[in-house]
């Protein structure tokens, strides 16, 4: 390897690392720290296990509330109700009894996109696909919890 290329192969590593302020003699010390002692992370959940609920005692979730707006082009729209105790199972889906297309006449709801009547091979299905079935992987409710940690994100300039 060429010199031009160590340096074409190596100047991204070193920017990441910088960006994320860590020298690169620390990078090299690090697989030997992590080698005599294991590192603890406390995630955003702290120690709550996956089967507690761990929102905030403040957290109020908004109940029928305008449709947000969206900070970037791809984002799944927020659900502007309230979803306490909606069943989602493989057998059930809460969400289509207003949100099916033919229920959101009845119901006044937004129809489901047609992009969840896709397959991952891009063939239209007649109901929707198992992988777009599971509404709240991507929805979720909208909230006015604070933000967990700060951040200096701002919405995309097309969506202003």
């Amino acid at each position: 390897m060429t010199l031009l290329h160590r340096v074409n192969f190596l100047a991204p590593l070193m920017l990441a690392l910088a960006l994320v302020g860590v020298s690169p003699a620390r990078a090299v010390e690090a697989p030997k720290a992590a080698a005599s002692a294991p590192v603890k992370l406390d995630g955003l959940r702290g120690g709550t296990p996956l089967s507690q609920d761990n929102a905030p005692a403040n957290y109020r979730q908004e109940r029928d509330h305008p449709v947000g707006d969206r900070d970037f082009v791809q984002q799944p729209p927020l659900i502007p109700h309230g979803i306490s105790g909606y069943q989602i199972t493989k057998n059930f889906n809460k969400c289509m009894d207003c949100h099916a297309w033919q229920k959101t006449k009845e119901s006044g709801a937004t129809k489901i996109s047609v992009t969840h009547f896709k397959s991952r091979d891009g063939v239209e299905l007649d109901s929707v696909s198992p992988r777009r079935y599971f509404c709240t992987q991507c929805h979720v409710p909208q909230s006015d919890a604070k933000p967990l940690v700060s951040n200096t994100y701002e919405r995309a300039k097309g969506m202003k």
